[in-house]
């Protein structure tokens, strides 16, 4: 398995970066166990003598001879856990941490208190975040008070954590059994750089020993890109790869960071470096891959804005990101009163793995939107299942962090970035934002909401499995809180106070007059009596959702209609599939009461709800009723959601726009119809004709006219508008 990638092209490289570990693909590296279990053993001298060879062919690069070597010692011995471990590691340094993992496993079961086979499963865990990473590297230690890989890897991970004074305590442990710990010595030189500190005695120390251990700085700059300061960070490990220009993972991370501030030629300049001396980790592939298709999309620069679209969707969504970029960042200008001094590029991917991509190896980041200073990724609406992605509202998410992240220069903690981003997107328009899961509901019933100074943790390490939707949501509530009771003002004076930088409890004491201990206190009485009634009666309303359901299978309308206005409010935020409000609209349709079901799904639209199918729904009832502006603004929120493959919604809101008197708005529909590939073609063109007559652009319609003919030339209505457009 490994070390295929010195035989193979690039295209068949590497998993993607989303990909799950466990689907990862093995290289040139067999399957361990089978083979140890059914190998014939050699003598013990050969087994010694292989792993000698394995460890000097992995010390010249020749990864595939240190592989055979390294299966040939466990053959060998199968007893050995030393050989199983050291194979491991040369898993892990290879890209492999699944079959790595294994292989501690399999140590541990030899000798089970094998401290190389505990901090192998603690660096495996590290690299996805693991909480259990700490756990391990805690019980590897506990063995030998003198493993230094295991206090550093402590100092690495309380850094990770926000936590200075651990980190530099781990380290100190490190440095007093071994001063040669170069990678505690850096850590407390990252500590030093991350205070602003021009120099660092620690890296002096660290020369003395190793002129070329450019590690240190490339530990330093990972440290800065944790903490969203990309220039810093890219700063450092230029300097790391000046100081060796062979540290292949440094040019491998400063190019995955340049491809974030958008300088796409430096970085693959970089990748290409790291790539050819045989570094080809995901990362390294995925981002080298991203770069080749860029040919595929065009950009739109426009003022202070500049849009990336795959070209297969660029002429259909550029009017609505186009608009929606620069109406948030007119908000953003005057909420936090200043200009961006660059262009925001805003980058939308149809394929949510060229996405991720550009968050590989970030902690605590949505899974639909990524920020990196001026650069926004995200998803493309038609990337996403229809109606589990507000496109709109992730972006204004997104450019909240653009924003907040300038004004702080980058020094703003986690929590507030996210809270001011949720809070941001809720109140650019009645609808957006995330609504009170069941996840949260469960972490507020079982008291897991963390204090406001230790939010942090809640996004980087996060102990159970929804806490990073949890502290999202918490973050967001927070801003509301405050805006509530201290007014606008105080968001935007914490929002200075980070600048500075100051720590989330002084800031909170600054601006609010309130020890956090005091805030968490009076925020959680807040937020019990805005969430309490949904809390206390979740169970009740998840039983009653359950007699609901049976009985709608059943068609017993009237028990939906008890049964459903019972619990509705108890769990009024509730729009996911098979909602209250869909069921009840389901039983009024059926007893004949339009009024009624529309009334239902008006509250689902209201609240939130984001199903295209019922959205529709609820335009045509209200069409139906005479009332086709609301029908309009109605099907106008699918644009937010998905505007993309459905040329149906784009010539029924181009309809009611064009008999409400709003000629730009059915103009824009028409058109996107055309660009949506519309079956009916001459129809689509005849429309848009239609609208242009109408805005009196009659040479632009002349030609939607032509091309109307052009799909079908005996198409009567494009025929008499093109005698009545000439004459």
């Amino acid at each position: 398995m490994m070390g295929s990638s010195l035989k193979t092209s690039r295209s068949s490289l590497g998993a993607r970066a989303r990909r799950p570990r466990s689907q990862e693909k093995p290289r040139l590296l067999s399957a361990v166990c089978l083979y140890v279990l059914v190998c014939v053993p050699v003598v013990s001298a050969q087994g010694a003598q292989a792993y000698q060879q394995a460890e000097a062919a992995w010390k010249r690069a020749d990864y595939v001879a240190a592989n055979d070597l390294f299966r040939a010692a466990v053959a060998a011995e199968p007893s050995n856990a030393d050989y199983r471990v050291r194979w491991g590691r040369l898993y892990y340094e290879r890209f492999q941490p699944v079959d790595a993992d294994k292989l501690f496993q399999e140590a541990l079961k030899i000798k089970p208190n094998h401290t190389g086979a505990i901090i192998g499963l603690a660096l495996v865990a590290s690299d996805s975040f693991d909480k259990k990473a700490v756990e391990l590297a805690k019980a590897a230690v506990a063995v030998d008070p003198k493993l230094v890989e295991g206090h550093e890897l402590l100092a690495k991970l309380a850094l990770e954590d926000g936590d200075q004074e651990k980190a530099k305590a781990a380290a100190d442990q490190a440095l007093a059994v071994s001063d040669r710990a170069l990678n505690a010595m850096a850590i407390r030189a990252a500590v030093d750089l991350l205070n602003d500190a021009k120099e660092s005695p620690w890296l002096d120390r660290i020369f003395k020993v190793d002129p070329r251990y450019g590690q240190a700085l490339a530990t330093a700059g990972r440290f800065f890109i944790l903490n969203r300061r990309y220039e810093e960070g890219i700063a450092l490990y230029r300097k790391a790869v000046e100081r060796n220009p062979q540290l292949w993972p440094a040019h491998s991370e400063l190019g995955v960071n340049l491809m974030r501030q958008g300088l796409e030629q430096d970085a693959r300049r970089h990748l290409e470096l790291a790539y050819n001396a045989n570094y080809r980790n995901p990362a390294t592939v995925n981002t080298l891959r991203l770069i080749d298709s860029y040919r595929n999309f065009e950009t739109v620069r426009s003022g202070n804005m500049i849009l990336k679209l795959h070209k297969k969707e660029a002429a259909l969504l550029r009017p609505y990101f186009e608009t929606e970029i620069k109406r948030a960042m007119q908000t953003y200008e005057k909420k936090y009163q200043f200009t961006l001094d660059r262009p925001a590029q805003v980058e939308v991917y149809p394929d949510h793995e060229d996405f991720a991509v550009r968050t590989l190896g970030m902690p605590g980041l949505g899974a639909l939107g990524a920020t990196f200073g001026y650069v926004v990724a995200m998803d493309s609406p038609s990337g996403r299942k229809p109606g589990s992605f507000h496109w709109a509202s992730t972006l204004w998410h997104e450019m909240s962090h653009v924003y907040v992240l300038t004004a702080t220069k980058h020094r703003v903690p986690r929590w507030f970035t996210e809270g001011l981003a949720v809070h941001d997107e809720t109140a650019a328009s009645s609808g957006w934002g995330d609504r009170l899961s069941p996840e949260v509901i469960a972490a507020i019933r079982e008291k897991k909401l963390l204090p406001v100074s230790e939010l942090d943790r809640g996004f980087i390490r996060p102990s159970y499995d929804s806490q990073v939707i949890v502290s999202y949501f918490q973050a967001g509530q927070i801003c509301d809180f405050i805006e509530q009771k201290w007014g606008a003002a105080k968001l935007l004076g914490m929002v200075r106070g980070f600048a500075v930088p100051k720590t989330t409890a002084q800031v909170v004491e600054q601006e609010l007059g309130l020890k956090p201990e005091e805030f968490d206190r009076q925020f959680l009485a807040w937020l019990d009596a805005r969430t309490g009634k949904t809390v206390q009666g979740f169970d009740k309303w998840r039983q009653g959702i359950k007699l609901v359901a049976e009985a709608a299978r059943g068609k017993k309308w009237d028990d939906v209609i008890r049964e459903g206005q019972t619990i509705r409010d108890l769990y009024p935020d509730y729009v996911e599939a098979g909602s209250i409000y869909e069921f009840l609209a389901d039983a009024w349709l059926a007893k004949g009461d339009k009024v009624r079901a529309s009334a239902e799904l008006e509250e689902y639209s209201r609240v939130g709800g984001r199903s295209p199918a019922l959205l529709k729904e609820l335009a045509a009832l209200q069409e139906e009723a005479g009332r086709k502006k609301d029908a309009a603004a109605t099907l106008n929120r699918i644009n937010y959601i998905i505007p993309t493959g459905d040329d149906e919604l784009h010539r029924r809101l181009g309809g009611l726009y064009l008999e409400t008197g709003n000629v730009e708005g059915a103009i824009r529909e028409y058109t996107a119809a055309v660009d949506s590939n519309a079956q009916d073609r001459a129809a689509a063109h005849y429309n848009l004709a239609r609208a242009l007559h109408v805005a009196n652009r009659k040479d632009e319609a002349k030609d939607q006219v032509l091309l109307s003919l052009e799909a079908a030339p005996n198409y009567r209505p494009a025929q008499k508008l093109l005698l009545e457009l000439s004459q």
